[in-house]
Parts: structure tokens; sequence; C-alpha cells
């Protein structure tokens, strides 16, 4: 199992300095978050909290994913570097590329694109996307954005893009990783055709359906045996016994969160106490793994 580091929504002046803890720690990566935007007023149900609000949200910093992968790639020498996730079809998919393959390239190539949909109609609105037929327009978003990280020319003549033949450089020395987050059927056949799969939240028991769901999926299109990295975040539960069920049902990356990122309030932990509670888990856990 790997460790990685999932802090979101808090002082943007913390993350340099818990970035350097976390691989000093012996932590594997750091997680990302992405967001764009804060709606004033919204009636979208947020999948990832009880009662579907997204009040946590509000006065929440979120630097732009990319530009703090840069930031956090150029602080750090061996921390992975995983967006958690960015919402890919409202962005320009070849602008995208571009951001991805660059901070791929200038991180020596430890940089996981994940990705997902956005649940909030206001992103696209406000980004001039179309909110129909979102799932067909992540596809195309994929294919664009893995097409042209691979390297030479690649065109892409779609029902939303049209691409003539075209190149980036730099590109990663190596396949750019596209893990898929996301709790749908159709996430779950997205994530079988890519590198990984990214579960927000929950313990074995929920995870258990959705890789039953993606194993089926990669057998049928099959890609079941080439590597395949599976996150599953973690907020309070570190226990061994589920860190062992977690293995056994084919986890592979655990990325830590050591307070409720969901909490409806800011965050005011102390630097310090954060790197005590990081310390903590890897003298009790990273050590002994």
């Amino acid at each position: 199992m790997r460790f990685h580091y999932a802090e979101a929504m808090t002082a943007v002046a913390n993350y340099l300095p818990l970035a350097r803890a976390a691989e000093a720690l012996g932590f594997a990566g750091f997680t990302i978050p992405d967001s764009l935007i804060y709606p004033k007023a919204s009636d979208t149900a947020y999948s990832y909290t009880d009662d579907g609000g997204r009040e946590f949200l509000e006065n929440k910093p979120f630097v732009e994913s990319f530009i703090l992968a840069a930031a956090i790639g150029a602080a750090t020498t061996r921390l992975e570097l995983t967006t958690n996730v960015v919402k890919l079809p409202v962005r320009p998919p070849l602008y995208s590329a571009k951001l991805a393959a660059s901070v791929a390239a200038i991180t020596g190539d430890r940089f996981n694109l994940g990705v997902g949909l956005s649940v909030w109609p206001e992103d696209y609105a406000a980004m001039g996307v179309d909110y129909a037929r979102r799932g067909k327009r992540f596809d195309e978003c994929l294919e664009i954005v893995r097409g042209l990280c691979a390297g030479g020319y690649f065109e892409f003549h779609g029902e939303f893009y049209d691409i003539d033949p075209v190149k980036l450089n730099p590109v990663p020395a190596k396949p750019l990783p596209i893990l898929i987050g996301g709790h749908s059927e159709a996430a779950f056949k997205r994530a079988a055709r890519f590198d990984g799969f990214m579960f927000a939240g929950g313990g074995p028991d929920e995870l258990a359906g959705p890789i039953a769901a993606i194993a089926a999926a990669r057998a049928e299109v099959g890609t079941s045996d080439r590597p395949f990295r599976i996150f599953a975040t973690a907020m309070g539960d570190f226990s061994t016994d589920t860190i062992r069920r977690l293995e056994d049902l084919g986890v592979t990356d655990m990325p830590v969160a050591f307070r409720n990122l969901y909490a409806v309030e800011e965050d005011s932990q102390p630097l310090a106490e954060k790197i005590e509670a990081m310390q903590h888990f890897a003298d009790t856990v990273i050590a002994k793994a």
C-alpha cells in the first residue's frame, strides 16, 4: 500500500511545508483538490456529503490544481502528485493536455492526472460549456488528453472537438497516468480503459461493489493484464484491519486526511498540529507497512 497525504481547503501557505514534511516522513504522494468557482446559489446535491449540501465549500481556498501540482513538484524531489480530481469536461481538452504534459515534464514524471465530471451545472455555465451530454464530452476530452500527451502529431474529429494534426512539446517521458474518479457505472467503465480509479470516500464495504464492476469492465475491454491503481481516500479510519481489507480488495494507494474535509467551517488547525498528525501516522502505520 502506498500512502498519500490528502489535504484540501486549507490556507494556501500550508501546502508547501506540508508537502516537504510528507516527503520527509515517507509518504508516497500528495493528492491535490480541484474546484473552479463558488456559485452564489445552487440546488445541485453533492454526492459526498450525507445531506447533499455544498456549504462546506464556502470560502475555502482552492489553488488551481495544475499550478499547485507544479509548486509542490518544485518544492519536493520524490512525492507523486495526483489531482483528485480535475473536472475535465468543463475545460478545453487541448489546454488541459498542455498543462498536464508540462507538469509531468517539469516534475520528472511524478504527476498523475486524476479526472472526473463536475457535478455542478454552474461550472459548465461559467465556462461556456453545455451541461447536456457531458459524459460523451468527457470521453472525447480523455482521448484528446491521452493522445496529445503521448507525443507525436495527433488529430481528433469528434462530436464536440475537431483538432487537426498537432503535437505538444514537452510531453511526459513515460505514458501519463490517467485515473478516473466517480461512483457511477459509466465511471467504472471509463476507469477500465485507463490507468486507475479514484474512490472519494467510504470503507471496504462501500468499495467492494465498484471494484468488482471495474474488474468486470476491464475483462470486457481486454485491459485486465495492464497495471492498474486504485486510490481510496480515508478520513480518520486508519486501522490495521481497514488497511488489510482494502489491500485484499485490490486498493493500491490510500490518501489519508487527518481531519473532516467536509466540515462546514474554515480550517483553523495550526500547521504544527498537521505535521504532528503526519508524524504519528508515519510512525504507527507507514513504518510498519
